[in-house]
């Protein structure tokens, strides 16, 4: 299964959309965004693409409520878990948080084969050991708004267990999906 790392969109819409679009045609089956999505109506401008979607927040949560709402109203392409996400995709345990400290954590602790984070802005892909003697895969995406660095998502074989820091090239939106204003946020 090929998935689609992405976390930090911050209502870039224009980014995020750009991101899927790309991940999309190197064949990603799935979308895992780890947090600081910001508005929940940002999940709007990947929608269209039919890909699942899992979503946890961060610390820029947004209006949880709406978010929530939006995964119901999904009829299941958006599954919303909440502060963190624990699944299995693959074959293989994945744990989703924003936060890095608890993914480094969550990692060295041995329980799951890839660990995913947001937060930093920053892409990394790196291997941290683990107490049951072996490696655990933490993958941060970087941001895909591009704030403090340049958008980033990150695409991944989980079969493979092969992760690959992608570069997002800017794409217009669809005519009918409304742009996010640039505030620097």
């Amino acid at each position: 299964m090929i998935v689609c790392l992405l976390s930090d969109s911050h209502d870039h819409r224009r980014l995020l959309a750009s991101a899927v679009s790309d991940a999309l045609a190197r064949g990603a089956q799935m979308i895992l965004h780890c947090g600081d999505l910001v508005a929940p109506s940002t999940l709007h401008a990947i929608t269209s693409f039919g890909l699942p979607i899992h979503v946890i927040h961060g610390n820029n949560a947004g209006d949880l409520y709406h978010l929530g709402r939006i995964a119901h109203e999904s009829k299941g392409l958006i599954t919303y878990h909440g502060q963190d996400a624990s699944l299995t995709l693959a074959g293989r345990r994945i744990f989703m948080v924003h936060y890095p400290h608890y993914a480094r954590a969550m990692a060295a602790a041995g329980e799951y084969d890839l660990v995913c984070n947001g937060h930093e802005h920053r892409a990394r892909i790196e291997e941290i050991p683990n107490v049951k003697g072996g490696t655990t895969l933490r993958v941060d995406p970087g941001t895909v708004a591009g704030i403090g660095s340049s958008p980033t998502y990150v695409l991944g074989n989980l079969e493979a267990m092969e992760f690959q820091i992608i570069d997002v090239a800017y794409q217009a939106l669809p005519a009918t999906e409304p742009e996010h204003k640039d505030t620097g946020t």
